[in-house]
């Protein structure tokens, strides 16, 4: 449809421009009467196209101003002012045709997603790989996808892979995936081929969802245009008026037909439709799918946000802490056949279970006869046996309490966290320990909506308040709500949009409710794509939270600019109109000027396309990111035992504190020191020149130099230890030094961690 209004848009403008240049050569030939022929020729396929237009205005219950480009040119036929009749004609359709394509140019990012839908799958059955329709895929179907292929459906990998996920996130580097990480449907293999275990059926995955938010937000149409339908209305009532009354003050039509070709079309069709879609074209650029204009405009003018926190706030990649198990399992068996059955669900705990087991060189069997129950567990097949995982209370309708789990509960409720009991042919065997982390992300992003004019910051949780507000006072958030039901989010959101705009963040699964109550939802990574772009009005693509601060940087952007051409272009025409009903702006030059108008309307439009990004100038390649993080976990081993230490301590003997002192101090000057000399000496001059300014690292190598100053003296107490054992001042001292050291270089390599994460090419 899109197609053929373009392609008839283009038409009248061939045939218009092409009757009024004959008519004009006829003309200079002294053929007047076939000229005027040719002009009334012209005039008459934009003529018929405006009456097809206002007819389906007017079915659709909407008024524009085509009405007076049709009484112009109607009008000046009338009046037998054929060339008139012919110059408006071309304008209005080279405005329609400029006004189609600045859409299309804006619309472009969102188009080309539709155009990679994938259609079918390569899937194992019957021993062999044979190609199926994508509606067959079910959770746990074995799926290969060739070099250059599409990613059929939501899963998880089965070996490393390559893939091209610009379509989705609109970043152009390759990403290198691992074995048991979760990956969307949409991406593209841009290595060998891979398998990989569908996690959801097609119409469940991430790329169905955009597909549907995509086509959802072409059709639907901003409150911005039908607000601009509505000014419309009134425009032409007053552009009506004031060609009426020029010519019965003049008694002179011609200056009546001037206004009405000065007033059509007006700016106020052209500008919002273009800056609107502008905005979204950008967002989708960015990896953020806006579900309509009117989402848009909303975002644009949010001033409260409320998030969950599992997900959003934190990277909803939860590792494994530990492996608890009855006396009869061992533990690699109880996390093989829990990794084994979450390879087919797409939940952010099951994708960590994989990869857990993949890195302890786990050997995982293919699930069959999966059931999911949202937000509580999954129940299926494994190597014969029937395998359960999940929260304590599904897991207890298959399989009889295990005498431990009471004890697993009670530290878990004390120390905070979570675990995925199994059980295995109705025997509950054992339970994974996860922890989440915060995104290293979410500090500056809270810091930067802040300054977008977010006023209220409010974390919503179902975790216990002591936790939740831990969490709260971290990241300065306005307001903790804690133990919170869906009920109880849906209850917080409706009482704050007493007070503004309301924007929910959540990770697109289990709040949805909370979502669709809120002015604008935005399900938060592209897992919330496939589950909730029904109830959600945006989905960041990108995994990272700063994505959207773009969106509403974007937001505003975009509306700013539709009201400024809208005030501008309107501010122009009615001056133009003014011009005209004082007999000083004939009917050709009107119409030309007119065009000016639009041009100028439209231009400034699709300057919302310009916005600037949170995305460095300068960036650091994934590699390099890999690479530092790589060697801030290989230090994990050195942290560990310099806690262990401190703890344990004061129940060392003599004999034994200084050999431990010695062994931490000896990982100190193997690992810990060279690893924070080179960053000081080779990474930090790198990160400084990219950053710019004279010195942007100072407080970072300031840190170094304490860690070096702690180390010494940690150093200097071990070696001045009498023979006989520490006294109990060197003991207390000794304490002191290890856990200062342990704390300033975890905080240390956050900071490292969060400064490289966003100076990261696309995260």
């Amino acid at each position: 449809m899109s197609r053929f209004r373009f392609s008839a848009d283009f038409v009248l403008l061939v045939i218009s421009a092409a009757t009024l240049t004959a008519g004009a050569v006829l003309f200079a030939l002294g053929l007047a009467t076939i000229a005027r022929a040719v002009w009334f020729i012209g005039a008459l396929p934009v003529l018929l196209a405006l009456a097809l237009s206002i007819g389906k205005a007017l079915l659709e219950r909407r008024a524009g101003v085509d009405i007076l480009a049709l009484l112009s040119i109607g009008l000046a036929l009338t009046l037998r002012e054929t060339a008139a009749a012919a110059v408006i004609a071309l304008m209005v359709a080279s405005g329609r045709a400029l006004e189609r394509y600045a859409q299309d140019r804006a619309k472009r990012e969102m188009t080309a997603l539709l155009s990679r839908a994938p259609r079918e799958a390569v899937r194992w059955e019957n021993g062999q790989w044979a190609s199926v329709p994508l509606e067959q895929v079910r959770p746990g179907d074995r799926v290969m996808v060739r070099s250059g292929a599409c990613v059929p459906v939501d899963g998880a990998l089965s070996g490393a892979a390559q893939l091209d996920e610009s379509t989705l996130t609109g970043e152009s580097e390759i990403k290198q995936r691992e074995a048991g990480e979760g990956i969307c449907s949409g991406a593209v293999n841009a290595g060998a081929p891979f398998e990989m275990v569908a996690s959801a059926r097609s119409d469940d995955s991430t790329f169905a969802g955009i597909v549907r938010m995509v086509r959802a937000a072409q059709q639907e149409r901003s409150p911005a245009a039908r607000l601009a339908d509505r000014y419309a209305l009134f425009f032409v009532l007053v552009s009506l008026a004031l060609a009426g009354a020029s010519w019965l003050i003049a008694g002179d039509i011609g200056r009546a037909l001037a206004v009405l070709v000065v007033a059509s079309p007006c700016p106020l069709i052209l500008a919002v439709p273009v800056a609107i879609v502008s905005g979204m074209s950008q967002c989708a650029k960015r990896g953020i799918l806006i579900k309509g204009g009117g989402a848009l405009e909303r975002l644009a003018q949010a001033s409260i946000l409320f998030f969950d926190k599992t997900g959003t706030l934190t990277g909803g990649r939860a590792r494994l802490v530990s492996i608890d198990c009855g006396p009869q399992t061992d533990s690699d068996t109880v996390l093989r056949y829990a990794a084994s059955l979450a390879q087919a669900s797409g939940h952010v705990i099951s994708e960590a279970l994989t990869i857990a087991a993949r890195e302890r060189n786990l050997s995982l069997s293919m699930p069959s006869d999966i059931a999911e129950t949202a937000g509580a567990g999954l129940v299926g097949t494994v190597d014969g046996r029937r395998v359960a995982i999940g929260s304590f209370a599904y897991v207890c309708t298959h399989a009889a309490v295990a005498p431990w789990s009471e004890r697993l509960l009670r530290n878990i409720g004390y120390e905070g966290g979570a675990a995925v009991f199994v059980a295995v042919d109705a025997n509950m065997v054992g339970a994974v320990r996860m922890a989440d982390q915060l995104r290293l992300e979410t500090p500056r992003a809270l810091r930067l909506l802040k300054r977008e004019g977010i006023k209220r910051l409010v974390m919503l949780t179902g975790d216990r308040r002591d936790i939740a507000e831990t969490v709260g006072a971290l990241l300065g958030v306005t307001q903790v709500c804690a133990e919170q039901t869906p009920a109880d989010k849906l209850r917080a959101i409706e009482a704050a949009r007493a007070d503004g705009i309301v924007l929910m963040v959540g990770d697109g699964v289990n709040d949805a409710p909370a979502l669709a109550a809120a002015d604008v939802g935005v399900a938060m990574g592209a897992r919330g794509a496939g589950a909730a772009s029904e109830a959600a009005d945006a989905v960041l693509l990108v995994d990272r939270l700063d994505r959207l601060v773009d969106a509403i940087r974007i937001a505003r952007h975009a509306r700013r600019i539709a009201v400024q051409s809208v005030v501008v272009g309107m501010a122009l025409t009615i001056a133009a109109m003014i011009v005209a009903a004082f007999g000083m702006l004939p009917p050709i030059a009107g119409a030309l000027l007119q065009e000016v108008i639009d041009v100028v309307v439209i231009v400034n439009a699709l300057r919302a396309s310009r916005v600037r990004s949170l995305v460095a100038a300068s960036e650091l390649p994934q590699a390099d990111v890999r690479r530092l993080k790589a060697e801030h976990e290989a230090l994990a081993p050195v942290l560990t035992q310099i806690r262990t230490l401190a703890d344990g301590l004061p129940q060392l003997s003599a004999a034994r504190v200084a050999a431990a002192l010695s062994d931490v101090n000896e990982s100190l000057d193997r690992h810990l020191i060279p690893h924070e000399r080179s960053d000081d000496a080779d990474v930090y001059p790198r990160l400084a020149s990219l950053l710019g300014g004279d010195d942007p690292l100072a407080a970072m190598s300031s840190a170094h130099r304490e860690i070096f100053r702690t180390a010494r003296l940690l150093r200097q107490l071990a070696s001045n230890l009498p023979a006989d054992g520490p006294d109990l001042v060197q003991l207390r001292e000794a304490q002191r030094l290890l856990y200062g050291l342990e704390a300033i270089v975890r905080l240390h390599c956050a900071q490292e961690e969060e400064l490289f994460h966003t100076m990261s090419a696309g995260g």
